[in-house]
């Protein structure tokens, strides 16, 4: 990860225009090669950003201090430093993941055990199936054999169709999965997330824990 303080302005060009005036603020350079735009009060959303996969291009001569990111749909970001106070990278390793709370770990057990809650004839891969960037909650199949990448969350927001479009994009490009669609399963949806996710062709699924764990299990069970 690279963390560079500099007094910079940002304009924004693709499906629309925006402009972050000069001043300044934390830019983020990560692993991933995302990039995103920081200021001190706005907790942990970034003001500006770019998802992967992006390129980024530091400006040289007349442009040195221009940088210019662009992504897979032509979109730009460029940022002009005007001062950089600070700029370091930090090699952070693997992140071993999120660990789950009791809450979503049960959600993922139900909805593992009871896949048919996605869908009639949905059948289930595996549970925390691995992958470089860490584990999918669920991979299963749908009623067509098409792979299914499912992220489940107790409240479900824009991190985690982030989250779940990552895995997403690293999925597809197994030639034994791919095509792979997702669905972003959580107890609740928030509107912004519900957006992001349809723009980005993932389904949303809003999982009723009372309801899933008052299922009576029909299936044979040895203990």
């Amino acid at each position: 990860m690279r963390l560079v303080i500099a007094r910079c302005s940002v304009d924004y060009a693709g499906r629309l225009t925006a402009h972050l005036p000069s001043a300044p603020r934390l830019i983020l350079v990560k692993a991933d090669g995302s990039v995103s735009i920081h200021a001190d009060d706005r907790a942990y959303k970034p003001l500006n950003w770019m998802s992967p996969p992006c390129t980024l291009k530091e400006g040289a001569g007349d442009d040195a201090g221009v940088w210019t990111v662009v992504n897979k749909a032509g979109e730009k970001l460029i940022i002009t430093m005007e001062e950089v106070l600070h700029d370091s990278s930090h090699e952070l390793g693997v992140d071993p993941g999120l660990i789950k709370d009791g809450v979503e770990a049960h959600l993922q057990e139900l909805l593992a055990d009871r896949i048919e809650t996605l869908g009639e004839g949905y059948s289930l891969i595996r549970r925390e199936y691995m992958t470089a960037i860490g584990p999918v909650d669920i991979l299963c199949r749908d009623a067509d054999g098409q792979t299914v990448a499912v992220e489940i969350k107790r409240r479900g927001e824009i991190d985690g169709v982030e989250q779940l479009t990552r895995y997403l994009e690293l999925l597809n490009r197994d030639p034994h999965l791919a095509p792979v669609k997702g669905i972003f399963a959580a107890q609740e949806i928030k509107p912004q997330a519900r957006v992001l996710a349809t723009d980005r062709g993932i389904g949303c699924t809003v999982l009723d824990y009372d309801a899933m764990r008052g299922i009576e299990d029909d299936k044979l069970r040895l203990f």
